[in-house]
């Protein structure tokens, strides 16, 4: 291993990505137990006696010290159960086999349609304003960008609904009946980033541009577009496609707030139902599934990076 770099670069990864998953593991159990209140009397409700809130406890190890509760918990992830839901009684692992799906369609659609948007977006902008042209277009694309991004998810989903939900009635406003049903989730949450990845690519357009080979591709006379979209693009999307990486954890997360705005049936919906109902074992599985999306994703752009720049990314890790 010590005289390969990959094997280095692999090793360091493989050993944040388990720290990262046991500091995330840690995170949800500890901070579950920290809201107030009784899981138990929430499940079974205010008239169960005494006698049954006390045998549901000691069914459920919450009479055990928290330390022996943590590595029960822990133990059971390693055989790879989750636990059984304190309100329905369903396994966790079902509810959230059900759900993912729904979450994973928003956030990849809202991420293909951001860099669908944002691509183009930022490279026509990068042409029409290079040089210091155009100086309104360059200040109004820069001030609509920046208030875009700026604007949370969960207030452009509020107001989508009420412009294109209840006041002009082109779109439904509430659960997943049909395709439809996907256009103001996926737009409430692709603006923000593709204002953001608009910006980026604008701003490495414009450092390629300058490049001494687009100098030498139009002292060549190709023809614009052919300097542009083969010389140009490529070259400036490498940045992008790593934001972008980046940006879909992001999106993730983001789905939690955009799924209660739109009831959208999916696992940001049903981490808000477990918190107020104080459902230990749902919100552990839900917040569990939510970091290892991001841990994986980012382990995928670090990965994505060294295939790119080999040199400069494994000798810097």
């Amino acid at each position: 291993m010590a005289g390969n770099p990959w094997l280095r670069f692999a090793a360091r990864r493989l050993g944040r990505l388990l720290v990262s998953v046991w500091v995330l593991l840690t995170a949800a159990f500890g901070m579950i137990h920290l809201i107030p209140g009784d899981p138990v009397r929430a499940a079974l409700g205010p008239m169960a006696s005494a006698q049954v809130v006390a045998a549901r406890r000691a069914a459920l190890g919450l009479d055990d010290p928290l330390w022996q509760q943590y590595l029960h918990y822990l133990g059971n992830l390693c055989t790879g159960r989750l636990g059984v839901s304190m309100g329905s009684g369903l396994p966790v692992s079902q509810l959230i086999a059900d759900r993912l799906p729904a979450t994973v369609e928003i956030a990849v659609y809202a991420f293909l349609l951001a860099l669908a948007v944002a691509i183009p977006v930022g490279a026509g902008m990068a042409v029409l304003t290079r040089g210091g042209r155009r100086r309104h277009a360059e200040l109004a694309f820069t001030s609509t960008s920046v208030v875009l991004a700026a604007i949370p998810e969960f207030l452009i989903a509020v107001g989508l609904v009420f412009v294109f939900g209840v006041s002009l009635g082109w779109a439904p406003v509430a659960g997943r009946s049909g395709p439809e049903s996907y256009v103001l989730p996926v737009v409430a949450l692709a603006i923000g980033p593709a204002a953001v990845l608009a910006r980026i690519v604008r701003v490495e357009m414009l450092a390629v541009l300058r490049a001494d080979y687009i100098r030498t591709a139009r002292a060549k006379r190709l023809p614009a577009r052919l300097v542009y979209l083969r010389h140009a693009l490529p070259n400036a999307l490498t940045a992008t496609l790593t934001l972008g990486g980046l940006l879909l954890s992001a999106m993730v997360a983001g789905t939690v707030l955009v799924e209660n705005v739109f009831a959208w049936p999916g696992l940001g919906a049903a981490i808000v139902q477990s918190i107020l109902a104080k459902d230990y074992p749902v919100v552990q599985g839900v917040v569990l599934v939510y970091g290892l999306g991001v841990l994986l994703v980012n382990l995928a752009v670090d990965v994505a990076l060294a295939l790119l720049d080999p040199r400069s990314t494994i000798r810097e890790s």
